[in-house]
């Protein structure tokens, strides 16, 4: 009788191996694979799930930073004003805000990165969609056509993003961040990470390419602890109990610094740059940020074809697009002069900007002529 021989690395190493092979289920080489037919739907049930909690999320999300503007709007009108945190209207925003990052969240753990990540374009476009209706903000045909573009990139995203359906377990994840492509990424991100924080921190450099790079690196992080966390409940809910391994808990640390700093830094941008240039170029940073990681660290696009991968990039194009009409010069529409500027009318040689009573009848009408050329001096003149 031979004796048993205690368990090595090797052995170790072997067994996670094996749970990896029967959490994943690769590309397919059938006719269904990547197409619209009954098999794809059939393979991609939870797949398809997660996709409908992170579009209902993003909508969600959409809703809930209308409702905080139109708090904010409702307080700038009132005439003692308040802390926007005594108002119960912002406070349902931030309710909701909750929910809908809840169902991304949970996305994260029924899908690949690779198909959860883009779909924040349908925050942008539901938030375009909701501020016309509720808002009464004006339709734009920049809006129309960049919400056609996003829906059809995200039509394109949801058929042609990977087919592999990966059961998260603690030993799965133990398996990749141990992994030598995953510390090479990580090295490379923190070398990265390191130069742009010294040119922004030791030589002032606040570029937005410098500040929503940083963002962007953060995110990867943050969508790979995410997806590991997301993965481990649904995994300890319908298989096996893995809250108790440590890993769990490191990741859960990983994802909660990770979104503290990348606030920090997008808060920063914020301050810096109009939303009309931070909203898309975040978008399209974070995307592409989270896309590579969720190719780095959990192998999604492993066995994929040439031409699905085209096109899945094809539709992330259109959805950056998309998201870059909806946001293009819209802040710009709705700057409130509380002035009126006759710099620009030929024959008025005025120094000064002219603020009118807007309680007295006079409001809206020019002063007299021969009074406002006679300022050859210098001299401002007060109305």
């Amino acid at each position: 009788m031979a004796a048993l021989a205690p368990a090595g690395p090797g052995d170790a190493a072997s067994a996670a191996l094996d749970e990896l092979s029967s959490n994943f289920t690769y590309w397919a080489p059938d006719a269904g694979n990547g197409s619209l037919s009954g098999e794809w739907y059939r393979r991609n049930q939870v797949h398809l799930f997660g996709v409908l909690l992170a579009i209902l999320g993003n909508f969600i999300i959409s809703i809930s930073l209308n409702i905080q503007k139109y708090s904010h709007l409702q307080l700038a009108q009132q005439e003692h004003s308040r802390p926007y945190f005594k108002s119960m209207i912002w406070w349902g925003g931030v309710f909701l805000m909750a929910v809908g990052e809840t169902g991304n969240f949970a996305a994260y753990g029924l899908a690949p990165i690779t198909l959860i990540a883009p779909l924040g374009c349908m925050s942008v476009a539901g938030s375009a969609i909701i501020s016309v209706m509720f808002l009464k903000e004006n339709l734009r045909a920049s809006d129309l056509l960049g919400m056609t573009l996003a829906f059809a990139g995200t039509y394109l995203l949801v058929n042609f993003a990977p087919n592999i359906t990966q059961a998260v377990s603690a030993r799965t994840v133990q398996y990749y961040i141990v992994g030598l492509q995953f510390l090479v990424y990580v090295i490379l991100e923190m070398l990265i990470f390191c130069i742009l924080l010294y040119f922004l921190k030791r030589k002032g450099m606040t570029h937005i390419v410098i500040l929503l790079t940083l963002v962007a690196l953060l995110a990867s992080l943050t969508v790979i602890s995410v997806k590991a966390v997301s993965g481990m409940i649904t995994f300890s809910v319908t298989n096996k109990m893995q809250l108790t391994y440590p890993i769990f808990y490191i990741m859960f640390i990983i994802m909660i610094a990770s979104c503290v700093f990348q606030v920090k830094f997008l808060n920063q941008a914020t301050k810096l740059y109009n939303t009309t240039a931070v909203v898309p170029v975040n978008h399209v940073f974070f995307t592409t940020s989270a896309i590579i990681a969720g190719i780095v660290f959990y192998q999604e696009f492993r066995g994929a074809a040439f031409l699905t991968v085209f096109i899945y990039l094809f539709g992330c194009f259109l959805s950056f697009l998309g998201v870059f009409l909806v946001t293009r010069n819209r802040e710009k529409e709705h700057l409130q002069q509380s002035y009126i500027d006759f710099g620009n009318i030929p024959g008025k040689q005025m120094l000064d900007k002219i603020q009118p009573d807007s309680n007295g009848l006079s409001y809206g009408t020019l002063p007299d002529g021969s009074d406002s050329t006679k300022s050859q001096s210098g001299e401002k003149k007060e109305v």
